[in-house]
């Protein structure tokens, strides 16, 4: 659905491009969740979304959603492994909620050209 389109491609070069934020040490507030526990909040909260707004959607459909945000999420955390684990900062928090913005736009766009066909 999003993971072989070209606008997925984009969303990873941009994680790419944005890799630096995830290197060296920045300011660390607290006791801040993990980088992982902050994508799968965003990508959750996106994805419940994508499927509230979405209510025409079939079973199989919902269930191809959640295959493709597991695929998603393994390529995060392949990416992001040196630090997946490590307290997200403010910078990366800032990141990673507009990253998962930017996911479910891709969705939405997968989506609503599924349903005009």
């Amino acid at each position: 659905m999003v993971t072989d389109t070209e606008g997925y491609a984009h969303i990873i070069e941009y994680l790419t491009e944005h890799l630096s934020l995830f290197e060296g040490g920045s300011a660390i507030v607290g006791n801040n969740p993990s980088v992982i526990e902050i994508i799968e909040e965003q990508l959750s909260e996106q994805i419940i979304s994508v499927c509230t707004q979405n209510e025409e959607l079939t079973f199989n459909q919902r269930n191809e959603i959640i295959r493709e945000v597991d695929a998603i999420l393994y390529d995060l955390e392949e990416i992001l492994s040196g630090v997946i684990n490590h307290p997200v900062t403010m910078e990366q928090l800032e990141f990673l909620v507009e990253f998962s913005s930017l996911i479910k736009n891709l969705f939405d766009t997968e989506i609503n050209t599924l349903m005009k066909s």
